[in-house]
């Protein structure tokens, strides 16, 4: 047992972003199932955990739980509801880290909860089909999070294919799509509304993310340096060094992704032409250049 306790240490330790939130959101899970068996089965009247993470519509009980808006997009109450999530998470997550660093996933994830928080709260207080429901309502899951991730992998690289089976290769774009209008369309269901509500406002932010970026702008930089100024305060401090160094500027992630994007670019359009006119047919650069791709 201690070795596989450690061995799920060193996996998060050494996991990317993506593989960190899903064991994240399965400890959040176990954890809250123990919680939930000992308060059972000795009879303890402890705190509804569900509730106390969950994020509230009712404005006055959110106030008191501020910290709802985070804690709610880690948090889930059935298996299935999990597991499904967790499953959306790593196919499209997969396809996310190919361009993009985990960096700018985690940040993401994060700024598309917080999306569908806020679309949430907004919804149940302003929408008379919502208004009329339960002042009680509490709102968990991560799908917010992970439809963000979703929609910025699909409309960033919409020609990328997925095989699904008994259907065979889908553009993951039409998948995004189908999910955004299966929410949509879900809206007037009672059963889950806040959920299918948050949905739409994460993929929204993550829809805005890859129209964005493609036009050069980075909506989850700010995101990034307040989780790097969070995780600080926990990290012991080191002592300041006297020695001057000078840093050489690095590429942001936006200017490394483009390079790698238009470098593939040229790698493919010398692949066609070695295709068509063979080998002999390349200009010395061009067989430079390739011969400098066979290598990384």
């Amino acid at each position: 047992m201690a070795d596989f306790i450690e061995r799920l240490k060193q996996q998060y330790k050494n996991g990317s972003v993506m593989t960190r939130l899903i064991f994240i959101n399965v400890f959040v899970f176990i954890a809250l199932k123990i919680v939930s068996v000992v308060s059972t089965l000795f009879n303890l009247y402890a705190v509804d955990m569900i509730s106390f993470l969950g994020i509230p519509s009712y404005i006055p009980l959110l106030l008191h739980r501020i910290w709802t808006p985070i804690t709610y997009m880690f948090v889930h109450e059935g298996f299935l509801h999990l597991l499904f999530n967790m499953l959306w998470l790593y196919w499209f997550g997969k396809i996310f880290m190919e361009y993009f660093t985990g960096r700018i996933l985690g940040s993401l994830y994060v700024l598309g909860g917080l999306a569908g928080a806020i679309l949430y709260v907004v919804a149940f207080n302003s929408i008379p089909y919502y208004t009329a429901m339960e002042r009680g309502s509490v709102m968990i899951g991560a799908s917010a999070a992970v439809m963000a991730i979703v929609m910025g992998a699909a409309f960033y690289r919409p020609d990328v294919q997925l095989n699904l089976l008994f259907l065979g290769p889908i553009k993951i774009v039409y998948i995004a799509i189908f999910a955004f209008v299966l929410d949509f369309l879900s809206l007037s269901n009672p059963m889950n509304p806040g959920g299918h509500v948050a949905h739409i406002g994460g993929a929204l932010l993550g829809y805005f993310f890859a129209i964005r970026y493609k036009n050069g702008k980075d909506i989850t930089r700010w995101m990034s340096r307040a989780i790097d100024w969070f995780v600080g305060l926990f990290k012991p401090r080191k002592h300041a060094s006297k020695m001057k160094v000078k840093y050489a500027r690095h590429e942001t992630d936006w200017e490394y992704n483009e390079r790698k994007h238009t470098e593939q670019e040229e790698i493919d359009t010398i692949l066609d032409k070695l295709k068509q006119s063979g080998y002999n047919g390349l200009s010395s650069e061009e067989k430079r250049k390739l011969f400098d791709a066979s290598k990384k």
